[in-house]
């Protein structure tokens, strides 16, 4: 895996490991009031950042396509957004990153099926 499927796993497989630390405090520390935020953080950065990885791996045309780099910025600065947005909104503190943070993902992901949409190419099998 290379390029920007590799950035984009890689980015997966921080956020998950961080979720997976702040699930753990939120266990041994028995408040589970910012659950959401570590929702969020698990399905944007852990699970759809996976899936743009092994799409990007497998159509490797769409992988060469400049606009895959700009969905891969738009994402990790969603996810840098919106998971610390909804921990500060659930804390009453502010709305503000939560919502352009949520703009910016979906923003991000119209661009992502724009991409598999008018992106000619075929899935590549790879050993």
């Amino acid at each position: 895996m290379n390029g920007v499927a590799r950035a984009f796993f890689l980015v997966a497989i921080v956020a998950g490991l961080c979720g997976m630390v702040w699930g753990i405090q939120m266990s041994a520390s028995q408040d589970h009031t910012l659950s959401p935020a570590h929702g969020h953080l698990n399905l944007l950065g852990w699970v759809s950042c996976s899936i743009f990885a092994f799409y990007y791996h497998l159509v490797p045309s769409a992988a060469a396509n400049p606009l895959a780099r700009l969905h891969f910025g738009l994402v990790v600065v969603a996810v840098v957004l919106l998971a610390p947005g909804v921990a500060l909104a659930i804390q009453g503190k502010t709305e503000l990153l939560a919502k352009l943070g949520s703009v910016i993902m979906l923003g991000s992901m119209l661009l992502f099926g724009w991409i598999v949409l008018k992106v000619p190419g075929r899935v590549t099998a790879t050993a």
